[in-house]
This record gives C-alpha cells, sequence and structure tokens, in this order.
C-alpha cells in the first residue's frame, strides 16, 4: 500500500519504496512505500512490535531492508552505510559523553569532520535550544530535558538533511516531556528539516507531527494529520489507539438525507454518510460499527430525557462508576444491550444526582459518529505489550 503526504520542495524527502525486514520467519515490516515530505516534522506511532523502529533503522542505514529502496533527498542510498547518508540520528538514552563538557559535545561532529573553527557554529546551536549560558558544564550537571536538548544540538550541527529521532522523550517525566515537545517542535520549526520520530506516546505524536504514520503489526494503519486520524480513524486499531473510543454495533436500516438511518440497542441513531468511508457494509441490512469519541457524548439525568437536544442520538443506560480528574469526570456507563460506554463530561456545572446507579441518557450531535467496518473487532490491535523484533 502506498502512504503519501503532501511533497514540499526541498532536499530533504525521505522515499521509501517497497521496503520490507524480515529476521528469519517473522516479519517485522512488510513491503511499505512511504513518502516523507522536506521540512515537515513527520511521526512513526504504534505500540512495540508495530516495526516503526525497524523502519527509523533502514533509514538510518542501522538495518538493511529485506526488500525495497530508501531515498533521501532524491538519492538512493539503500546500499550506503549509516555515515554516508545525510542523517543524524537522536536515541532515548542520548549517548552523550561524559567527560566532555556541553560545548565539546556537540562540537564533536565538526572536529570529527576537521573544522578547525567551531567557536561561532556551536554557540548558535547551543543559542538555538537555549543552553548557551551551560556550554562549560559536564552532561551530568544537566537535566534530563536539557540533556536531551544537547543531543538534538549534537546531531544538528552537522546540518543532516533529515534528524531521526528514536523515543527520545521516554526517559523523562510526564511534565517535563509535555515541555520537550514543544520545545522540540520549535526547534523543528527554526532549522527546518526534516524530523522522523518515532514514538508509543499518541499525545506526543500528536502535539509535535504535521502528519503520523500510525503502524500496527508492521503495516501503516492510517496516515494523515493529527486531528484527521482522531476525528476520522479508518480503523478499529486506529480509533482505539488515538484516545478512546466507543464502537456500538448497529444494522443500516435506510438513509434520511445526509445520514444513513442505524438500529442499535431498539435506539434509532444517524450517522452522516460522508463519515462512513470506512464501513463498506453501510448499506440498509448492512452492519456498521458507529463510533463517537466519549468527551463528544453528554449525559442528563433520566427525568430530564425531555431537554436532551433535538436531533441528537440518544442511548438509555445508568451509571455504574464516575471518577472525578479534576477538569473532567470520566462515566463508565451500562449502556445495556450495547456493553459499557464511556463519557467524559467537563466539570462546569456539575449535576449531583449523576452519581452511580443513576439511570441517564447519553446523548450527541449525530455529526461526531464516524462508521468503521463491523467485521472489525473493537478490540483487535490493542495489546500494548507485544515485544519487538
Amino acid at each position: 500500500m502506498t502512504q503519501t503526504a503532501t511533497p514540499q520542495s526541498g532536499g530533504g524527502d525521505v522515499r521509501l519504496q517497497g521496503i520490507s525486514k524480515t529476521y528469519g520467519s517473522f516479519t517485522a515490516v512488510h513491503p511499505l512505500d512511504l513518502t516523507i515530505p522536506a521540512a515537515s516534522f513527520f511521526a512513526l506511532l504504534g505500540a512495540s512490535g508495530c516495526g516503526k523502529t525497524t523502519t527509523l533503522r533502514m533509514i538510518a542505514g542501522l538495518e538493511d531492508p529485506t526488500t525495497g529502496t530508501v531515498a533521501l533527498g532524491g538519492q538512493d542510498v539503500t546500499a550506503l552505510p549509516p555515515y554516508k547518508r545525510h542523517v543524524n540520528t537522536v536515541f532515548q538514552s542520548y549517548a552523550l559523553f561524559p567527560h566532555l563538557d556541553i560545548f565539546e559535545n556537540v562540537a564533536f561532529g565538526l572536529r570529527r569532520r576537521g573544522v578547525k573553527s567551531v567557536k561561532k557554529q556551536v554557540e548558535e546551536m547551543l543559542d538555538l535550544v537555549q543552553l548557551g549560558p551551560m556550554a562549560r558544564r559536564r552532561p551530568q550537571q544537566l537535566s534530563g530535558g536539557q540533556q536531551q536538548r544537547v543531543a538534538v544540538a549534537r546531531a544538528l550541527i552537522n546540518k543532516p538533511q533529515v534528524l531521526l529521532l528514536d523515543e527520545p522523550l521516554g526517559a523523562l517525566d510526564l511534565k517535563l516531556r509535555r515541555q520537550m515537545q514543544l520545545e522540540l517542535k520549535r526547534i523543528q520549526t527554526e532549522v527546518g528539516i526534516t524530523f522522523v520520530h518515532v514514538t508509543h506516546d499518541q499525545e506526543e505524536a500528536m502535539t509535535m507531527a504535521d502528519t503520523v504514520a500510525v503502524m500496527n503489526g508492521g503495516r501503516v494503519e492510517q496516515l494523515g494529520a493529527p486531528a484527521d486520524l482522531y476525528e476520522n480513524p479508518a480503523t478499529t486499531f486506529v480509533a482505539n489507539f488515538l484516545g478512546t473510543s466507543n464502537l456500538i454495533e448497529a444494522e443500516v436500516t435506510g438513509t434520511g438525507g445526509e445520514h444513513l438511518l442505524l438500529t442499535a440497542g431498539g435506539a434509532t441513531l444517524r450517522l452522516p454518510t460522508r463519515r462512513c468511508g470506512a464501513a463498506p457494509a453501510a448499506r440498509t441490512g448492512g452492519k456498521v460499527l458507529a463510533g463517537v469519541r466519549p468527551e463528544k457524548m453528554a449525559l442528563i439525568h433520566a427525568d430530564r430525557a425531555d431537554a436532551v437536544p433535538e436531533g441528537h442520538n440518544r442511548l438509555p443506560g445508568r451509571i455504574k462508576d464516575a471518577s472525578f480528574i479534576g477538569v473532567s469526570t470520566q462515566y463508565v456507563i451500562d449502556a445495556h444491550a450495547l456493553g459499557e460506554l464511556a463519557v467524559y463530561e467537563q466539570n462546569i456545572e456539575r449535576d449531583g444526582r449523576l452519581v452511580p446507579g443513576a439511570e441517564v441518557v447519553l446523548h450527541w450531535n449525530p455529526a461526531h459518529t464516524f462508521g468503521l467496518d463491523a467485521a472489525q473487532s473493537p478490540l483487535a490491535g490493542t495489546d500494548l505489550d507485544e515485544e519487538a523484533a
């Protein structure tokens, strides 16, 4: 399957054609075509074992493809060793030299290439990552986030066409990781080169990347802008991996204007026809999965059911659990024959009666519903503990 984001001008395009990687009888990456535009921030996202790191290592030259080619900036580099490719890699461990100060860590690549005067370039790069005043400190005197920025500066000073980032924020705590997400995006925007970022963290990919390729089982399940993937997932794996989705099995009973009419658990639901492209059985009598994100749904106590806005999809249920998490309350709703559904409501005006055991009505705008193939299991591909080769 060919996956292509919109190309831009520049010398940092990454083009993978038919690349695959097998280890004996195990296929880590199935034949894959992928174009990563120059000057973009691109993320390979997936759980352990999905093939994302293997794909990155083939771009870097650290793994030889079993089949296919790797091209950087229009040049076929498949047979070139890593040091002859115009790429640099930042790993989770950073791999800084503990006996050198920050200035010399960043200068290392230039000195190795025989550059005599490095002061101006190193100072500019340290200013870019906002570490100028710390130039003479050793790595062990810096925080994890600062060490990560040194690693990025050391990689960028050689002016690669492509910077590869392999889980670079994995060792940081949550607050620092979020700060560094914004910092990395700022750096990429300023230097204007291609960043290819491997991560298992959905928020990380969504925050930084212009384009995300969601991988599963050695294949790209879906590629697109973060908002597009979230709002219009093509598979149950993507719907469940990027956040949480309620997937309701329903039967198509007809059409009404711009909507398909569905029946689920005795209730009639509406699904926009423009949002059921991933549901090939979306015809009268066919089965589909009607998906809706928990934050798109609302709850109302059953005795106020007449207050549900006209035209909304609605389902009866009973609150099974409620968890207050500050900005919102997360509810688990027993929707009777439809099983359990999740609802996230902002804590603006809380109804004190919405407690476990209360009978409620779930409702949402039909425009927020997406359709998926009912032949897919809602739980398919959600094992995050699969080990990678």
